[in-house]
């Protein structure tokens, strides 16, 4: 044990903390088979990157829960891992190796994974020294990667029973083309922004040369790949030419005239385009024309890369935004070009590239949605449901999976699961765990979505598909799950319906919402607004734990939350305190021992030793335990934050720790000994509702204090003692306070230093509280310096004198000369003000007829109370103004 340094300073506390717990082996489930089990996996950070203020908070708040329950006595188990995260992942190596003048085509697929593998064991390293910094009580001995051979057993048995099952198939479909990164996207990977385009009105000639037809369309590249023209049937404009032909520009390529419900009258001109290649809703008006016999091509005019194809006629090879320019340029020269109508309409682009997706016709592999989904729904509504924190996200989960589309999991890259599907020669496939026996088999050269293998995150990570392994027996369905809103329908849901499908349990049992990290202006932080916070810097200035304190405080569930380093120096400042308020305790500690310290406590609770403040602050102690603990389970953090810093700054620190210098100051050895006790004991304490909070300080401090062998890790959490609870001891302390602090206020309004002695009045109007302030008068004279006190019932107050009123009480101060009557009355005016506000509050209250019947008698009760309490105080002060103005 060392004495605690005179200033807390993050980086003396924490340097090398981390590594003892690790060497300590406390992270680790504690193996007891009596106790319940409480499991958390990580929601995986991608090997993308550096972790960012999002990943700090939902790590902080994962971490505070896991901590808890560890010292509650639950078998806990947080398992972390990361992710490959496919596109975002090969994205980053291809632009890493571009700056060195190389792409993944130059190296071929195996070089190239080796390049990723690289990049991967580089950036793991990086998150999992950040995780460190942030005193993550992870179990690293089950560690996991989306690539892990177990994850691709699973990944590889959950595909090809879908397939199996009819679920999993294979099709050609518009699907969302990203011509940068050159893969299909699925419609949560694509980001709608508002961007200025145009209406091109455009004439396409009729055949047989009776007229033109005018269309409307955003995207006249594409006109290359029209195979028909559509009008309404009851469109009276058009009954003429249906059935006819017209000319398609450049191509010179003769379509029908035909009727589909998809033309809209009162919508451009009523006549469209149908390019069913290159628009979902246009490859739908095929689909149906087709089944009527028309037998419609779908043409793709375009590459891979977003040019044009050989298809393209003279445009072939063009980028498709020049080859739009190219198009429309020469429809003008043609006179085919009517007139351009600017306006601002919503594009789709890359999530991961940022480019403008194109939508193309393309074979890829789906997820069959309707009976996954409906299974998903209908589990809502069972004692398996997923519990939303707050509850308001299960409407968006079940809105999401009530419109959800199939689900396109092939991408076109070579990081990632390849899709285990093998083809040959003669046109056959073949789906299976492993390749099919024989020669000429070509496996699919595609992989499967990142989504798709962290969507059996839950119970890939605990060893299924073997039901037999030990962890997925004992910790699946895991307990909690803490993500941002923003991927509830990316990994949420599709996590329960596939863990609903291969295990018929929910993946974890509740679900904690936390919102987006904004910048003080409550802008959303990013690269382009150059408003990003690393936490590692923060933590170099600050600390973890004030990093922490402010992740955990900073909203309710659900709530977004601005970052500031006012904020920051709030909680470096509560911090501070802490530490201070300890190195006092520890340094009076003397020889205090652990066992006379629990000693001396259970007498203070048998009302055998110790004092009334003694018993207040106890009963404190217990208040602030059941609050917090409530608010914990309940995944208000903010709330049980909000006990914890007004129990230890305002109860403990600027009074308890005051009131108590009453007894260290004095002579009786016997009593010093109980109050140092109690002063430990609620310390300790403290130090271990704080823990899952703030685990560096707190572990730092518990050391110095000694009341514990071990860690804090593995610590008892505190629980409610009833026999603490003195609930008169409570009612006379505060009426104490109070009494302090109005004699210091007033004091201070008159400009007469504590220092200075002055009379003292107080008349009583409870027998209780009058019998309690003459047998604890010697607190009111240490803290209020009083040259005469005078306490009874029977006090009139004095002509000239200022007053407070309290409840129960009602405190007079003699200042003879410094007394100026028009500014007390002008004082009390304003406290009767207050106390009018206060009667209004709870009359509207009391007077709600919806709130008096649905309310908890006790509830009901107490805002009566309340309500006699402030008419009692209106009156006194309305009284005493009354006295004053007669003067």
């Amino acid at each position: 044990m060392t004495e605690l340094s005179t200033k807390f300073n993050p980086t003396e506390v924490e340097a090398g903390r981390y590594d003892k717990w690790l060497a300590a082996d406390v992270f680790k489930p504690s193996g007891d088979k009596k106790a319940k089990p409480y499991s958390i996996v990580i929601p995986p950070p991608n090997v993308t990157g550096k972790l960012h203020l999002g990943h700090a908070w939902d790590t902080t708040l994962q971490d505070i829960i896991i901590r808890a329950k560890r010292m509650q006595g639950y078998d806990t188990l947080w398992l972390p891992g990361m992710d490959h995260a496919g596109i975002a992942t090969q994205a980053k190596v291809e632009e890493r190796l571009r700056e060195q003048g190389i792409s993944r085509y130059d190296l071929g697929r195996e070089k190239f994974l080796e390049k990723v593998w690289e990049w991967k064991d580089e950036y793991a390293a990086t998150i999992k020294a950040q995780w460190g910094k942030m005193g993550l009580s992870l179990d690293y001995s089950r560690e996991r990667f989306t690539l892990d051979d177990g994850l691709s057993k699973a990944v590889k048995k959950v595909f090809v029973k879908l397939y199996e099952k009819g679920f999993i198939y294979r099709g050609e479909f518009i699907i969302n083309w990203d011509p940068a990164a050159r893969t299909a996207l699925s419609d949560i990977e694509v980001i709608h922004k508002d961007v200025e385009g145009a209406f091109y009105h455009i004439t396409y000639p009729l055949a047989d040369g009776s007229g033109n037809v005018e269309i409307a369309t955003t995207r006249p590249e594409t006109l290359l790949g029209d195979v028909a023209v559509i009008v309404n049937a009851k469109d009276e404009r058009y009954q003429d030419i249906i059935g006819k032909t017209v000319t398609v520009p450049f191509v010179n390529r003769e379509i029908p005239v035909l009727t589909d419900e998809h033309a809209d009258m009162e919508k451009g001109t009523g006549v469209v385009k149908i390019t069913p290649a290159h628009d979902p809703n246009d490859f739908d008006v095929v689909e149906r024309l087709n089944a009527q016999g028309h037998n419609l091509p779908m043409i793709n005019v375009m590459n891979d890369d977003g040019t044009m194809n050989e298809l393209a006629a003279e445009f072939a090879d063009m980028d498709r935004f020049e080859a739009r320019k190219q198009i429309i340029a020469k429809l003008d020269a043609m006179g085919q070009l009517v007139k351009i109508e600017k306006m601002v309409h919503s594009v789709g682009h890359s999530e991961r590239s940022g480019a403008v997706v194109e939508p193309r016709l393309s074979t890829q592999w789906f997820v069959k949605m309707d009976e996954l989904a409906k299974n998903a729904i209908a589990n809502q509504k069972t004692d398996n449901a997923v519990e939303f924190f707050p509850p308001r996200f299960n409407d968006t989960f079940t809105q999401w999976m009530e419109n959800v589309h199939d689900w396109v999991i092939s991408r076109q890259l070579w990081w990632g699961h390849q899709i285990p599907a093998w083809y040959n020669a003669d046109g056959e496939m073949y789906v299976g765990e492993t390749a099919p026996e024989g020669d000429g088999w070509t496996q699919d050269s595609d992989v499967l979505d990142t989504w798709f293998s962290s969507a059996l995150w839950p119970f890939s990570t605990m060893g299924w598909p073997d039901e037999a392994a030990q962890d997925f027996k004992r910790y699946f369905p895991t307990s909690t799950l803490v993500t941002g809103y923003d991927i509830i329908f990316f990994w949420v849901s599709r996590m329960i319906f596939q863990s609903l499908e291969f295990t018929n349990e929910r993946p974890f049992k509740d679900v904690l919402i936390h919102g987006l990290i904004r910048d003080e202006e409550g802008r959303k932080m990013s690269k382009s607004l150059g408003n990003g916070i690393d936490p590692m810097d923060v933590i170099e200035k600050y600390g973890a734990d004030a990093l922490r304190w402010f992740l955990s405080n900073g909203s309710a569930p659900g709530q977004d939350v601005r970052f500031s380093y006012e904020k920051m120096d709030a909680a470096w400042n509560f911090i501070n305190k802490i530490w201070n308020i300890s190195r006092y305790i520890i340094m009076n500690k003397e020889t205090l021992s652990a066992a006379d310290t629990y000693a001396n406590i259970d007498k203070v609770a048998q009302k055998t030793a110790g004092n009334v403040t003694d018993r207040w602050i106890l009963t404190k102690l217990n208040e602030t335990i059941d609050h917090v603990t409530k608010n914990f389970d309940k995944f208000e953090f903010g709330e049980a934050g909000r006990a914890l810093y007004n129990f230890i700054w305002e109860d403990f620190a600027n009074w308890y720790v005051e009131l108590t210098k009453e007894v260290l100051y004095g002579e009786d050895e016997a009593e010093k000994e109980v109050t140092r006790s109690v002063l430990v004991y609620v310390l300790d304490q403290i130090l271990r509702l704080l823990h899952p909070i703030m685990p560096f300080v707190t572990e730092e401090i518990s050391e110095n204090l000694g009341l514990i062998d071990g860690s804090l890790v593995v610590a008892a959490y505190p629980e409610v003692r009833p026999e603490f609870t003195d609930d008169a001891a409570v009612r006379g302390v505060e009426v104490l306070k109070d009494i302090i602090k109005s004699v210091r206020n007033i004091r201070a309004e008159v400009n007469t230093a504590p220092s200075k002695t002055v009379p003292i009045l107080i008349k009583t109007e409870n027998a209780e509280i009058e019998a309690f302030l003459k047998e604890n008068s010697n607190y009111l004279t240490r803290f209020t310096n009083p040259e005469t006190l005078e306490i009874s019932a029977d006090i009139t107050a004095p002509a000239q004198a200022m007053t407070a009123v309290l409840s129960n009480v009602d405190i007079y101060l003699p200042l003879a000369g410094l007394l100026n009557i028009s500014d007390e009355i002008a004082r009390l005016t304003k406290e009767l003000a207050k106390w009018q506000k206060e009667l209004d509050m709870v009359s509207r209250k009391l007077s709600n007829e919806k709130f008096v019947a649905n309310a908890k008698p006790e509830v009901v009760a107490k805002e009566q109370a309340k309500q006699a309490d402030y008419q009692t105080k209106f009156d006194t002060t309305q009284a005493r103004i009354a006295e004053l103005e007669k003067l």
